[in-house]
């Protein structure tokens, strides 16, 4: 990052720019800019009911409404943590280091003490709360009528990816980069305003819920100086929420692959 910020000054003083903001002010506003083009993108992107036909045009019910998420996923990843990641290499020499993107062995027992910590705090919220009918609205997102094996396990993967994503964004590019130019307050008051604004769409319980949470999460990343935290612990989340809220929806039902048994002779 320093090399660009000398090139930027280079260019003001060649073009002779009199112009009222810092390097640091630029690379925050162009963080926030993405940011907010990625999410708006991916929003759209999953809510497209043109898209969603495709899918359902394609398959029978089941199959269509596993596709259609799990596409929603992936796409996630690319759009939330792809995307943003490639831009500020590109546009700043960030590194996956600047990021969170690392793993330092300084901070590993604390890692992995507060995704322990937050993890037995987080799956016993996230259980209780799995029968109200605000939560089975929204989870699980597959709204397959029957599940297999393979829907459960398409699930789980594409939490993963889309989480990792998500985080890569949101307690990485964004807060990382936002620390350094705008300071540790301002960047984590940024984050978690936006961290909650995302939820909104979820219900006022997940928009509340992520103040907190998105709080807490900023502060252990920048303390670890990685993303890990963050990401494990939100994964106990989604993975808990989805999960319980399959195991009691009164819509949905779980068919487990019949084992294969051993003839013998009587």
């Amino acid at each position: 990052m320093v090399e660009t910020k000398q090139l930027f000054i280079l260019i003001m003083q060649t073009f002779n720019l009199n112009l009222s903001f810092s390097y640091e002010e630029v690379v925050a506003s162009t963080v926030i800019l993405i940011t907010t083009i990625a999410f708006i993108w991916y929003w759209f992107l999953a809510q497209s009911e043109a898209i969603k036909n495709r899918f359902y045009r394609a398959d029978e019910f089941d199959v269509a409404s596993r596709k259609h998420i799990f596409f929603t996923k992936y796409m996630g990843f690319l759009i939330l943590g792809v995307f943003p990641l490639v831009l500020v290499m590109g546009l700043f020499g960030t590194t996956l280091a600047d990021v969170g993107l690392t793993w330092y062995a300084k901070t590993t027992w604390f890692s992995f003490f507060w995704i322990a910590v937050l993890s037995i705090a987080v799956i016993p919220l996230a259980y209780r709360s799995a029968k109200k009918p605000e939560n089975l609205i929204n989870y699980p997102q597959i709204r397959a009528k029957r599940w297999t094996n393979k829907t459960f396990s398409i699930n789980l993967i594409g939490w993963s990816i889309y989480l990792f994503g998500y985080e890569l964004l949101f307690r990485g590019v964004l807060l990382f980069l936002l620390v350094d130019t705008l300071g540790v307050v301002v960047a984590i008051a940024i984050n978690v305003l936006v961290y909650a604004i995302s939820h909104v769409p979820k219900g006022l319980s997940e928009t509340l819920g992520a103040i907190p949470l998105g709080l807490v999460l900023c502060i252990l990343t920048l303390k670890s100086g990685t993303i890990w935290i963050a990401f494990f612990v939100h994964i106990a989340l989604s993975f808990t929420n989805s999960l319980t809220a399959l195991a009691h929806h009164p819509e949905i039902t779980y068919i487990h692959w019949p084992k294969k048994s051993s003839k013998t002779n009587g």
